[in-house]
């Protein structure tokens, strides 16, 4: 390897893209064209650089396979950060049996970590877990423990193990430091960010206030029972019932918890539970059969009585009742949670994060950019959607993976 490929890579490893291009601009043989991609990947040219890989991976001859999947673990890290989530693992996975086999370890670690970072973006918490679990932090460079730390810290969050996340970002924040590239930096200072934003909000007694992630941790931890909105969850301190599958009944339980200590009248259950500005008697017969499923599905923790003008909900074991509920709520909430990163998203890569059909989520983009709340650029396949980041707003409790239960 001559000297200006081996400046501009030491360019590349210090987050400097600019001075790696000064040396290798005009080149175009093989490694350069490797180089010139991740400089461009570091840019924000994501099409550009997944060209200049492609093209590099190419041109490395059938004897330098090491060459050919670090290109493609390059490019598995591009389609990562621009949200290309149906980019194929198992090319990432080959990859990095490769560059085991010819013992780059640096590298088929940080291919590892890429594959647990989109396990995490897809709420598959638990292989990601199992994963990372693999791979020991301590030989590799600080860029590498920094990426470690933050994997390790973003399961923490989606786990509400607040402290865990805390003591994980303060390792990662020294590693980026002693790494020294302002980029990596930024990421982990945004990690941080996530714990001092409101993550939801509590609902109590007719008034509502902001909790941060460390609170939500402390308040399922308690012996309240919570009406739970993000997961659509009722819990107390020793029993979770779902009703995530039952809409008309979380709706019911969350505008009974709402108004605990007193009770709701039929006519607002009627249109919390159905959506109906008006109630005749059918909806109001209706209403009584969905209220005695809620009390049967509801017994282990609380009892739903009938009052003179509606009904009320009783706890069993305990003392306060409060719902916990997303930090905006709209129809589509969730789609937005997931924009709010402010990184650019296709609408399968929503779509597979969600757990849901392509057609869903683009039935969901469609009003929202038609309120100006998201935007698009790009046509057909190639078409991204993204909102700037809405301030006070944080998507961790929106991910698609469950809140601790047990």
């Amino acid at each position: 390897m001559d000297s200006l490929i081996t400046a501009a890579a030491r360019a590349l490893a210090a987050g400097d893209p600019l001075g790696a291009l000064k040396r290798i601009a005009l080149r175009d043989d093989a490694p350069s064209l490797a180089l010139r991609g991740i400089a461009m990947a570091q840019l924000g040219d994501h099409v550009r650089a997944k060209a200049l890989l492609r093209s590099a991976a190419r041109a490395f001859g059938p004897k330098e396979a090491v060459a050919r999947a670090r290109c493609v673990v390059a490019e598995a890290e591009i389609a990562l950060v621009s949200r290309d989530l149906g980019w194929p693992a198992k090319a990432l996975d080959l990859a990095r049996a490769t560059l085991e086999q010819h013992g780059d370890r640096v590298n088929a670690g940080h291919a590892r970590y890429l594959g647990v970072r989109r396990l995490l973006l897809i709420g598959r918490l638990d292989e990601a877990e199992r994963t990372l679990a693999e791979l020991d932090p301590a030989p590799f460079p600080p860029a590498s423990r920094a990426a470690h730390e933050l994997v390790v810290a973003g399961i923490a969050m989606r786990r509400l193990r607040t402290q865990a996340a805390r003591a994980a970002l303060a390792r990662a924040e020294r590693a980026a430091r002693h790494a020294g590239i302002p980029a990596l930096t930024a990421e982990v200072e945004s990690a941080f960010l996530v714990l001092n934003t409101p993550a939801a909000r509590l609902i109590a007694s007719g008034e509502e206030r902001p909790l941060l992630l460390e609170e939500v941790e402390a308040l399922l931890a308690s012996k309240a029972f919570v009406v739970d909105a993000c997961r659509h969850v009722v819990r107390d301190q020793h029993k979770v019932v779902s009703l995530a599958k039952r809409p008309v009944l979380f709706a019911l339980a969350r505008a009974l918890a709402e108004a605990w200590p007193g009770d709701v009248p039929r006519d607002t259950l009627v249109a919390r539970a159905f959506r109906l500005k008006l109630a005749d008697e059918s909806h109001r017969a209706r209403l009584r059969v969905e209220v005695g499923r809620l009390r049967s599905v509801l017994r282990p923790l609380a009892e739903v009585s009938a009052t003179q003008r509606g009904f009320a909900l009783a706890p069993r074991r305990a003392r306060e009742v409060v719902v916990l509920a997303r930090p905006v709520e709209e129809k589509h909430a969730a789609v937005l949670a997931f924009l709010a990163d402010g990184e650019s998203w296709s609408s399968s890569a929503l779509a597979l994060a969600l757990g849901t059909s392509q057609r869903t989520v683009q039935r969901a983009l469609d009003p929202l950019a038609a309120a100006g709340k998201v935007q698009s650029f790009g046509r057909g396949r190639a078409r991204r959607w993204m909102t700037p980041p809405v301030p006070g707003f944080t998507t961790t409790l929106l991910l698609p993976s469950p809140l601790p239960i047990d």
